[in-house]
């Protein structure tokens, strides 16, 4: 069908694991006419989880994108994109890649749990990213579920603009409208109240609505006017709506569609994207005009093993054709539109054009690469998206190919797996001439690791999850070294001073030339940098990088015939070594922000537990006979939590952890960590 950007919805369903994101995802391609029938995450035949060890772990652990096309009149449609994202945090890297594309969030809530931890989170991550808010309570109809209690909390949580559009009644087997209607009764009391509620919170967003609803009443508002300041309340925050509905059993599903089709912004509507041109990052403005230059966004890579490469994307600006040529970044080269799909799951639909704000994927083509800008003119050279923020990777495997012959093999798995996941690292460190990799839990390595079997054909090797460690200096210090050598003919010589400083945490490196007289010429101190870099990397007192550190070289000599870069690079590297060693270095390790939640009788297991771990307890908060613990804890110490955990409350915990900030380790373990790399470091 035909179709313009503002006939389009796109919106991500997100939320907390098992909160019923697939269920729904399900239900509404049902209830829109894409699929035939709905699938469930028991049998394993639902439309986005289609990965087998998706089907295995019973949970999605990457986003699935398709589309409907909702019929709101005679003649008339509008196509909704919708995305399924994981609910674990573990996966949350492409839930996040997922707020890219999307000018809505609807963040799924469990009626019998309430307000949990994921869903607290990503309506976070959506207000930070400017994006249209949206609450749904889903499994209405189940034991359990007190209505009125999860209207509460989230108005408690997430502030009095938390308004329901719909409302449940008869026991949640069905739903009332209360934004379109003021008449009728529900489970939550008279219908009228909220409708009520809801104009009052629309109306005083607009100072002209609000002076014609104070002069003629709700009846003087055309439905133009009433949109667009409803528009205005979502684009600025100032309305988040809540919607009951049960995707099991399809209670308020084709409500839900209508309110998408009727209410949600259009590309055009919402919010400008947040794009940004060149190295000083001046904010620019992406037009939704389908006759300009093209500005496309790739928010997710899929290595499919029939179709290649392939590369989803958001069209912002112009309008993408097949056969058309695009370019990818600042290239030069550009490549063919060959093939121009839809997704629906697995499954590629091809299609002719993308429109402005339209979500589209094309294949086969090498460049591409997750936060990729696609465009037809070079005017668009430097042009990205504001940056997401993913969570950093903390946990680690060493990995090696479990049999010879297969470390090319591996490798290039490796890299198709990182271009999937932007919270999957791969690094090659070359003082152990090791392959680590890296990920959010030890659950979000082991999977991918199960990937690398299953898809790719590939079995590895590996060793215990390791720590993100770094290293850094507690005080300033001076450092020299000089360098000869002399082989017969021109020799080496390069000799340098330099003085290292502590910045504070989370500043990173900085170098600083401070050279007079030029006694160490202009073209060596790039390499005296280099030697200070690969020293960096390495580290200095026990194997990990060093970070926070300023290095301010300021003297040095060189010789007319035999100073030669690789002198320089020596001579930096072992006078950075030797100021670090008088700098007091520290070892320094990732702490971060846990929140464990369990039945409320567990309460003494989990704090005892916690102290023994060096934990920090922030405070603890009872929801619903449930306790919600928050401490800052070292990473060191949740080696095996997810089992002790589960051990303690009869598997009725949960928990999840994000990163907060380095700090230095106690004497005693850094004892042991300069320990176990001495003797690695005594052979080299």
């Amino acid at each position: 069908m035909s179709y313009t950007t503002q006939d389009i919805r796109n919106v991500a369903l997100a939320g907390h694991p098992a909160a019923g994101k697939t269920t729904l995802f399900e239900a509404l391609l049902h209830a829109g006419g894409t699929i035939q029938t709905a699938g469930t995450v028991e049998r394993g035949n639902t439309l986005s989880d289609h990965d087998p060890i998706e089907k295995q772990r019973g949970h999605s652990l990457d986003i699935a994108v398709a589309s409907i096309d909702h019929d709101t009149g005679p003649g008339r449609a509008v196509h909704i994109n919708l995305i399924d994202t994981p609910g674990y945090p573990d996966f949350r890297g492409p839930a996040l890649s997922a707020l890219a594309a999307v000018e809505t969030v609807a963040v799924v809530i469990d009626a019998a749990s309430g307000v949990d931890y994921g869903a607290r989170r990503m309506m976070a991550r959506a207000r930070s990213r400017g994006l249209c808010r949206v609450v749904v309570v889903n499994k209405i109809d189940q034991d359990g579920a007190d209505l009125a209690r999860v209207l509460e909390e989230l108005r408690e949580a997430f502030g009095p603009e938390c308004l329901p559009l719909n409302l449940p009644a008869g026991g949640g087997s069905k739903v009332v409208d209360c934004l379109s209607s003021p008449d009728g009764d529900s489970d939550l009391g008279p219908v009228a109240d909220w409708h009520r509620r809801i104009i009052d919170q629309v109306v005083e967003i607009n100072e002209k609505v609000m002076e014609r609803y104070l002069d003629l009443g709700e009846e003087g508002l055309s439905g133009e006017q009433l949109h667009e300041a409803f528009e205005q309340c979502l684009r600025e925050g100032h309305l988040v709506p809540v919607l009951f509905c049960s995707a099991r059993t399809g209670v308020g599903i084709s409500e839900l569609l209508d309110v998408a089709a009727q209410w949600f912004p259009n590309p055009a509507e919402a919010n400008p994207p947040p794009f940004e041109k060149g190295a000083t990052r001046e904010r620019i403005e992406a037009v939704p005009d389908p006759s300009a230059h093209v500005i496309a966004d790739v928010f997710k890579i899929v290595n499919d093993p029939f179709v290649g490469k392939l590369g989803v994307f958001r069209v912002y600006q112009g309008t993408v054709r097949r056969d058309s040529q695009l370019y990818v970044d600042d290239g030069k080269k550009p490549f063919k539109v060959g093939h121009l799909f839809k997704l629906k799951g697995k499954d590629h639909i091809e299609i002719d054009r993308a429109v402005p704000g339209d979500i589209a994927a094309v294949a086969k083509v090498d460049e591409l690469h997750f936060d990729a800008v696609l465009h037809d003119s070079f005017d668009a050279d430097q042009i990205h998206l504001s940056p997401l923020e993913f969570p950093r990777p903390m946990f680690g495997l060493a990995i090696e190919a479990a049999s010879k012959g297969q470390e090319q093999k591996l490798a290039t798995a490796l890299h198709k797996l990182s271009e999937e996941d932007p919270c999957f690292v791969v690094e090659h460190e070359a003082e152990t001439n090791e392959t680590v990799v890296h990920g959010l839990s030890d659950l979000h390595l082991r999977v991918n690791l199960d990937r690398l079997k299953d898809k790719y054909g590939v079995e590895v090797e590996s060793r215990p999850p390791r720590i993100a460690y770094r290293e850094t200096v507690s005080a300033a210090a001076e450092g020299h070294h000089r360098h000869k050598k002399q082989t017969g003919g021109a020799g080496q010589f390069g000799e340098v001073f330099l003085r290292v400083e502590p910045l504070p945490r989370g500043s990173g490196f900085e170098f600083v030339d401070a050279v007079k007289g030029g006694t160490i010429p202009g073209q060596f101190l790039p390499a005296v940098e280099k030697g200070v870099q690969q020293v960096l990397g390495s580290g200095a007192l026990a194997g990990y990088p060093i970070q926070d550190v300023r290095v301010v070289v300021h003297d040095g000599k060189h010789h007319p015939v035999d100073s030669k870069e690789v002198a320089f690079v020596a001579a930096g590297k072992k006078a950075f070594l030797d100021a670090v060693a008088r700098a007091r270095p520290q070892v320094l390790e990732p702490i971060v922000d846990l929140e464990v939640s369990a039945p409320e009788q567990h309460m003494g297991d989990i704090s005892g537990g916690l102290a023994s771990k060096r934990a920090r307890i922030n405070g603890t908060d009872t929801v619903r006979g449930e306790i919600v613990v928050k401490a800052q804890v070292p990473l060191s110490e949740l080696e095996g939590y997810a089992a002790e955990l589960k051990s303690v409350t009869a598997g009725r915990g949960r928990y999840s952890l994000d990163f907060s900030h380095y700090e230095p380790v106690p004497p005693q373990v850094q004892q042991k960590l300069v320990a176990a790399y001495q003797p690695r470091h005594d052979e080299d």
